[in-house]
């Protein structure tokens, strides 16, 4: 079966040049995929907006209210946040889009699927828009899949450099998500720490990996190894999502870790791997961070490649020198927390 494809020109109205989170980003994806000849492999999905009920399962209705007044003129939320006349339009959009991934890949009309959206999502919490974050399409589409195609558990990584507080906040106090984070630390939203474990019913189902500036390659695939592949096992979920932020990468401008494309592949290929062997391979990757145009563009083409199964890798920026940070007493402080051993 194929890999499913969402992207959008749409989402271009959703932009304002002079900030890192503009246009520019998904064009430098759609560009990367075209010159690597793998628009073609895909299958682009016909998308439509998230309707009230599937946006009210997440976001408070104030919250909603306080887009839709807005719509039509430009402003902020917040320092961080800007909304363009059509924003409210688009972020409703772009969750949307996860949706029909979701779809594609939960009716077996796909085995796998790609999100290329924007407006990111994972900052956004129920009650405010934060992050360049308007909607959190990513918890958008986890309870959209438990209302319609009953799915159980679903298993939500994010491997954006920022912590994803709006994703944790949504389901802090439950048990039918599972909420990954690997996030440099401390770093912006400063929210993420590692006794930040749920609490109620949902104690032990968040689980956080605050890293030091400057992990990289082999860091992430230690962490990979020993804490997200267990705790998902142990799990078992009906889908995973995948909050994919490349702005870990050593290039990135916004923060200051030492990922490559190349170890982004790795990271890539060990959740279709978990996907495979615990959910039949349902997995949709969703477009968050990323802010150098050129990784961007190259990560998502790799992505990609993985998606389709094809045993290559293009990483022409290679690895940044340097020792990474130990994490080893990290790594084992969580595996006891959260009873990994």
């Amino acid at each position: 079966m194929p890999t499913a494809f969402v992207c959008d020109p749409r989402f271009a109205s959703h932009t304002r040049p002079d900030h890192p989170e503009n246009a520019a980003r998904l064009a430098a994806v759609e560009q990367h995929l075209e010159q690597a000849n793998l628009t073609d492999q895909l299958v682009k999905l016909e998308i439509a907006p998230a309707t009230d009920e599937d946006v009210l399962a997440v976001h408070s209705p104030a919250y909603l209210a306080q887009l839709d007044a807005m719509t039509g003129r430009s402003g902020l939320l917040g320092l961080d946040t800007y909304l363009a006349p059509r924003s409210y339009k688009i972020a409703r959009l772009a969750a949307g889009g996860v949706l029909r991934a979701v779809d594609a890949v939960m009716c077996g009309d796909a085995d796998n699927a790609l999100a290329a959206i924007r407006p990111p999502g994972h900052h956004a919490t129920p009650f405010n828009g934060m992050g360049f974050c308007l909607l959190n399409n990513v918890a958008v589409a986890a309870r959209y899949a438990q209302r319609v195609y009953g799915v159980e558990r679903v298993l939500i990584v994010d491997y954006d450099v920022h912590h994803g507080n709006g994703t944790q906040d949504v389901f802090y106090t439950e048990p039918t998500v599972l909420y990954i984070s690997t996030h440099q630390w401390p770093l912006y939203p400063g929210t993420g720490a590692v006794q930040d474990t749920g609490s109620g019913p949902g104690a032990g189902y968040t689980i956080n990996v605050p890293l030091p500036p400057g992990v990289g390659d082999k860091g992430y695939a230690g962490v990979f190894e020993q804490l997200v592949w267990p705790a998902a096992q142990r799990f078992d979920p009906g889908l995973v999502l995948v909050s994919a932020g490349f702005d870990a990468h050593w290039a990135d401008p916004l923060a200051h870790m030492r990922l490559s494309l190349a170890g982004y592949d790795h990271l890539t290929r060990e959740l279709l791997a978990l996907a495979s062997a615990l959910c039949e391979g349902r997995i949709v990757f969703v477009l968050e961070g990323g802010y150098n145009l050129q990784v961007l563009g190259h990560a998502w083409a790799n992505v990609a490649r993985s998606l389709l199964g094809i045993d290559r890798v293009s990483d022409p920026l290679g690895s940044k020198n340097g020792e990474e940070p130990a994490i080893d007493q990290l790594v084992v402080s969580l595996k006891r927390l959260h009873k990994l051993d």
